[in-house]
């Protein structure tokens, strides 16, 4: 990849990877990913019609070979460590939003985890705290 990866890039990029890992991008999860870069504060500044251009460089980049790996890499180099919880953060907000955390997400988010060096327990209770707010009455 030529282009420079900013933050927001790479937290988007973890956004869409879960999103798209089981090779289906529904509406709920489109429409949560743009909820967040619109509502969530570690956005701020970013330009909400370049969404769709980032992550089509997302999917681009994963298309390639090894592009798991080099997505992953990639997002972890150009996130400072201070935002590596931020980006499992939104990662497992859009696997939750549609109330069903398939295998395959559940495999992307354990990557994520390790790559950035996240503890189990912080992990757990960001996944807490997501299923809690998206639970139904």
């Amino acid at each position: 990849m030529t282009e420079t990866v900013t933050v927001h890039d790479a937290l988007i990029f973890a956004m869409v990877m879960v999103s798209a890992v089981d090779n289906s991008m529904n509406d709920q999860e489109m429409a949560r990913i743009g909820h967040l870069v619109e509502h969530t504060p570690v956005f701020a500044g970013f330009q909400p019609d370049t969404l769709v251009s980032v992550a089509a460089r997302c999917a681009t980049l994963v298309a390639g070979p090894e592009g798991l790996d080099i997505a992953l890499e990639t997002i972890r180099d150009a996130l400072p460590e201070r935002l590596y919880d931020t980006a499992y953060a939104l990662a497992v907000e859009v696997a939750a939003v549609d109330h069903a955390v398939r295998p395959e997400e559940i495999r992307l988010l354990q990557l994520m985890r390790d790559r950035f060096g996240l503890d189990k327990l912080t992990c757990a209770a960001i996944e807490r705290s997501a299923i809690a707010r998206h639970r139904k009455a």
